[in-house]
């Protein structure tokens, strides 16, 4: 079913009628001689103009790239409210693949797209998009970060955002365990690519036993390759019912948590990169009844998107550092409030995001 302009009736009615929606504008944008299809979604400008990456998927249809890019721009909008930015949320998603559908043309329609907004939405790198590709952006776009240093940018932002996610595993560790070290614990992490594999280094200067599974095996030996002594498991569905693992980081794609693996993960605490873990409302409730300790995914990999929103104002890396080190104790306090509301991690993270931007949208008003 359809409405009168082609788009699916569920998106729609997604986007003004369901508790996934309430976003304040989304863009489709469309350059035929580049090839570019993409979607901006901004969901809130409640704290300030909407910040968050460019995503480049090759997506099984349109319906399923504008439902990603509404869901990653909602999360986006708590991400930054807990982050403590004066920035709301938005994202885009390019559609298409990175490998062969990226081109300078394209990269430079899309900033024109962007800079059509006026500054409503800055963007920055996500999945299929780096940093060169932000400095080409940035060409037709001046509301652009993740750029190189070369220019004016602070580079790779997923230094810090294993970063944050390394700190909140030390957090979730303090609260179930009564200490933050890592050393000796079992950590499995889903996907070493640009977060990843910076994650598995904190963890094994740490002490911890790691042990990964990537989709892409050049990934895998990467790792082996420079650290023997990490594990290695076929997929996903291994890592999650390993023997004796403590921790479980998803680092890849979201979805991570769902009927299927719920019920069989190890890990007493989940932590990781991955935007959009929780496959669906419930499944936080899920793994609260199975004693298992979820540290919210917008909360703990935010390090990224401050390293970014500080670009805008100078950029300071020691500066930034010591804001992602706070994600500790934000995670502790969402811990806290979730005890003391008798509900999920999940649930009191957004409690908390909410109150900020509700208050932001009042003081508008006044």
């Amino acid at each position: 079913m359809t409405d009168v302009t082609g788009a699916a009736a569920d998106v729609l009615h997604t986007l003004f009628h369901s508790d996934q929606g309430g976003h304040e504008q989304v863009v489709l944008c469309q350059d035929r001689k580049s090839g570019l299809k993409a979607v901006i979604a901004l969901h809130s400008t409640a704290l300030g103009p909407a910040l968050g990456g460019t995503r480049f998927y090759p997506y099984a249809s349109e319906q399923e790239a504008v439902a990603d890019a509404l869901n990653l721009a909602r999360g986006m909008s708590y991400k930054n409210a807990m982050a403590g930015l004066d920035h709301g949320g938005g994202k885009a998603v390019i559609i298409g693949d990175p490998e062969r559908d990226k081109s300078e043309e394209l990269l430079l329609a899309y900033g024109r797209f962007v800079a059509s907004l006026g500054g409503r939405y800055v963007t920055a790198c996500d999945v299929g998009t780096y940093v060169a590709d932000m400095d080409v952006v940035a060409r037709e776009c001046r509301w652009t970060t993740g750029r190189s240093p070369e220019n004016g940018g602070a580079g790779d932002s997923s230094v810090l955002t294993a970063f944050g996610v390394y700190q909140g595993m030390r957090a979730s560790a303090a609260h179930l365990w009564g200490d933050p070290s890592l050393r000796g614990r079992k950590v499995g992490v889903a996907g070493v690519g640009k977060v990843g594999h910076h994650l598995v280094e904190h963890l094994l200067k740490e002490g911890a036993e790691v042990v990964i599974t990537d989709v892409r095996q050049e990934a895998v030996e990467r790792i082996a390759g420079r650290h023997p002594a990490v594990s290695r498991v076929a997929d996903t569905d291994a890592l999650i019912r390993t023997e004796g693992l403590d921790i479980y980081a998803p680092c890849a794609l979201g979805g991570a948590l769902n009927d299927d693996s719920v019920p069989v993960l190890t890990a007493r605490i989940v932590c990781g990169a991955a935007n959009n873990q929780l496959a669906h409302p419930g499944v936080e409730k899920d793994l609260a009844d199975r004693g298992i300790l979820y540290a919210p995914d917008y909360v703990v990999n935010a390090g990224g998107v401050i390293q970014v929103a500080d670009e805008l104002h100078g950029f300071d890396f020691e500066r930034c550092k010591a804001k992602a080190a706070k994600i500790y104790d934000t995670t502790l306090a969402i811990f806290a409030r979730a005890k003391e509301d008798g509900i999920p991690p999940a649930a009191a993270a957004d409690r908390i995001a909410e109150q900020r931007m509700h208050e932001a949208a009042l003081d508008r008003v006044h």
